[in-house]
């Protein structure tokens, strides 16, 4: 008969169990994960719990105690290039212990193309190249936060921020200035930019941090939920001799993002 599919997943980063004081940089936090997975997938998804004891089980171990005992799975299809289980092991294997368990294993296959991995996203991510890792990802790089105050220096040369708390495990690209689509908590889409770094014009010690102008708004958003959806990176985080200078410079980005942002939609 017809078998059902099941996504299976981890509630967290394994090294977080294995590794003391491990704080992962993930592309998807756990809301978001899930989220897509509804969206692409159509079976149900499983998150097990991460432990110690389930870092312990070899392949086999997981096939048969999990897999098929806890999950009543009959068929488990990899990836080209998945290892999984204490110790790992061959293809040939995984088959052959998933016939002794009464599992059967079978591989996707690689497409062909550009190979897709997390590290060659989470690569392009860091360095900038939003562009292409969207293209890879299949959609456009996004982070969801709340908006909480700031100094609204933005306010004063006609670009009002939002300050956005993002989980501290969530990647971030590098600083600079990028086009973002921006969401916000009622549903509705806007065009903005969104500024990451250190605001080294008008600080001098100050941390990290993430500000998005949204276009053609003008709401209270604090304590609200945004969502942003990288498009592409205008320029390098820069430090301004004047906050006349920078916002020369805002001008320019806000054009730029625009003309972005027209191309993609």
């Amino acid at each position: 008969g017809q078998l059902s599919p099941i996504c299976v997943t981890f509630d967290c980063h394994p090294r977080q169990v294995l590794q003391t004081g491990f704080t992962p940089s993930l592309l998807t936090v756990e809301e978001e994960k899930l989220e897509l997975l509804a969206r692409a997938f159509s079976g149900r998804v499983i998150v097990l719990p991460f432990t110690m004891e389930l870092s312990k089980l070899s392949a086999k171990e997981f096939m048969g105690s999990v897999l098929k005992e806890q999950l009543g799975a009959k068929l488990l299809l990899m990836g080209y290039n998945h290892r999984f289980g204490h110790g790992g092991g061959t293809m040939e294997e995984y088959v052959a212990w998933g016939n002794e368990v009464g599992l059967e294993v079978c591989l996707a296959e690689a497409l062909p193309g550009e190979k897709v991995s997390s590290s060659r996203i989470r690569n392009l991510i860091t360095t900038g190249e939003i562009e292409h890792a969207n293209e890879l990802l299949g959609y456009p790089y996004f982070a969801t936060g709340g908006v909480v105050g700031g100094k609204r220096i933005g306010r004063s040369m006609g670009f009002p921020t939002a300050n956005l708390s993002l989980p501290e495990q969530k990647m971030l690209p590098a600083n600079g200035a990028y086009a973002v689509r921006v969401e916000l908590s009622d549903g509705t889409r806007r065009g903005g930019m969104l500024s990451i770094g250190c605001r080294p014009t008008v600080e001098t010690e100050g941390d990290r941090g993430v500000e998005v102008h949204i276009f053609d708004f003008d709401g209270n958003l604090y304590g609200k939920s945004v969502r942003v959806e990288f498009i592409g990176k205008l320029r390098e985080e820069q430090r301004f001799a004047s906050l006349d200078e920078l916002r020369q410079q805002l001008m320019q980005d806000a054009d730029a993002a625009r003309e972005m942002i027209s191309k993609q939609t």
